[in-house]
């Protein structure tokens, strides 16, 4: 083999989208048969699985997706490209329904009936579920979700989970949690997840979330939906922007025919589900199934405001120290001349799921700081008191149902944090009045703050800084009941320690000059 031959063999060996559009055919949407050229959205994806390549040397990749990108036919064609030019290769791939199953089957067997000769590995058997390359020693399977023992006992290379968020609720995690483990932690495996949104709780969601934070060693790709050039309509020549559409051209450099699309989709299946299957922001994607609280779009934009962490700090012996993963995100710098508030919300402890939260405000409502940790009612009392402390002597907020009476007990009695709300209560029985600590959150406290928290919203009172804070306020519905709650499967312990911090806070006021002020600066 001369060496410009060897160049060629090398670069289909290693260059995905080089070997994509010499050796790959796909049915276009035309219905013609024609090379793979990676279009904008499958560019989008190919860059970050090089870079994560290049860093790592494998990949462990979840995409949130906008409708008929070309993504699963991408992951489907990198999928044939590794088993079929390397040895000891397996490759699943797992959708979440039969008809889908078959569809990405069908696809690769077509990449590997139009493959050139030179480039095919020899096939030691076909069916409607595997491609066997036995001097390869590689294979290709494609299985169905719900289906049993799906990967389970097998030592695979590369997966493929596409449309995890629509497997079936109850073996989704089961089958994933098996996947997941048969793939070896090395180098030259690839881990693809592919979804559009599908609600605020599952796998899919879970997923997308810790990859955001940075938690679960996966690269999240979103691919808004005006990547595709083909989402766009004829513009008809009375055509106006709306407002909300000057907005959206100023902020994704939309063009009218892009608008046009979005109309239209609008006007078949409302502007809900356009958001869900084509989003322009991650977080739009993920519909809740009730009424939401709070405004989604005012927290939208809240998400893009937010302000970058100054530092984080951690208690030690009972000092905030410096610590890469403290608990308390701060947000804006302490102010010695400040008056601050704080919300506290409390979880049982470590095993229950929930979280302990405090949220600070100062005295403008801005969200100067949030603690938020898993650690049982009476340390959660020891963190409230140096947290008001370090926070000029804050007033503290506590709730005290549950969990949250050792907590309050613990603060207000037996450390005697010297300012701690109380309520009175009327004894109508014995005409006495009793002092409790905290905040009892009933039938009727609980609307009352919640709807206090949505008025100061919808009057733009507060700055909100945390994004965890933010999601749960997007996540927190109305049921069919009339209940005001976290979505199923998501969490309301930032809702209500904010809701609490605004309940007790005095309104937010700027210092002004007095008279005094205006003489001492005159001499």
């Amino acid at each position: 083999m001369d060496k410009k031959l060897r160049a060629v063999r090398k670069k289909l060996l290693t260059d995905f989208p080089f070997y994509a559009k010499s050796a790959l055919k796909i049915r276009t949407k035309e219905g013609k048969v024609a090379p793979l050229v990676l279009n904008p959205a499958q560019r989008i994806l190919q860059a970050a699985v090089k870079k994560q390549l290049a860093a790592e040397g494998k990949v462990r990749v979840i995409i949130l997706k906008a409708r008929q990108q070309g993504l699963s036919t991408h992951v489907g064609g990198y999928l044939y490209f590794s088993v079929s030019q390397n040895t000891a290769r397996k490759a699943m791939v797992i959708t979440h329904h039969a008809d889908s199953t078959r569809a990405l089957f069908d696809m690769t067997k077509r990449y590997h009936e139009n493959c050139p000769e030179i480039l095919r590995p020899h096939t030691k058997y076909s069916s409607r579920r595997e491609l066997s390359f036995d001097i390869m020693d590689s294979s290709y399977v494609v299985a169905t979700a719900g289906g049993d023992s799906v990967g389970r006992g097998e030592t695979l290379t590369h997966v493929h989970a596409s449309e995890l968020a629509f497997w079936p609720k109850s073996t989704a995690e089961e089958i994933w949690n098996g996947l997941a483990q048969a793939v070896p932690n090395t180098r030259g495996t690839a881990i693809f997840i592919e979804s559009t949104a599908n609600g605020v709780s599952g796998i899919f969601y879970d997923l997308w979330r810790g990859a955001i934070e940075g938690k679960n060693g996966y690269l999240p790709v979103f691919i808004p939906w005006f990547t595709d050039p083909d989402y766009r309509e004829a513009v008809p020549d009375n055509f106006e922007r709306t407002p909300e559409e000057e907005e959206l051209v100023a902020t994704y450099k939309l063009d009218d025919e892009q608008l046009m699309f979005r109309r239209r989709k609008i006007a078949q299946n409302g502007i809900d589900l356009f958001k869900q299957e084509y989003p322009a922001e991650p977080d739009e994607a993920f519909l809740t199934t009730g009424r939401p609280v709070f405004n989604p779009e005012q927290l939208q934009g809240c998400l893009k405001d937010t302000r970058d962490l100054e530092e984080r700090l951690a208690l030690e012996t009972d000092e905030w120290v410096n610590h890469s993963r403290g608990e308390l995100q701060i947000y804006r710098k302490h102010d010695e001349g400040e008056r601050y508030v704080v919300g506290a919300d409390t979880a049982m402890g470590i095993k229950d799921g929930d979280w302990s939260v405090a949220q600070v405000l100062d005295s403008k409502k801005r969200q100067v700081a949030t603690w938020r940790g898993q650690v049982h009612p009476d340390y959660f009392a020891e963190v409230l008191y140096h947290l008001g402390t370090y926070y000029n002597e804050a007033l503290i907020c506590c709730e005290n149902n549950s969990h949250g009476i050792l907590t309050c007990t613990r603060l207000g009695k037996d450390m005697a944090y010297p300012h701690f709300y109380t309520e009175v209560q009327h004894d109508k029985t014995t005409d006495k009045e009793t002092v409790k600590l905290g905040f009892t959150t009933t039938a009727k406290s609980k609307p009352l703050v919640i709807d206090q928290l949505r008025a100061a919203m919808r009057e733009g009172e507060l700055e909100l800084n945390d994004k965890t804070t933010i999601r749960e306020m997007l996540t927190y519905i109305v049921t069919e009941t009339g209940a005001m709650q976290a979505e199923h499967g998501c969490h309301d312990d930032c809702v209500m320690s904010l809701a609490l911090a605004n309940y007790v806070h005095e309104g937010a006021w700027e210092a002004v000059e007095t008279p005094e002020d205006l003489y001492t600066e005159m001499i």
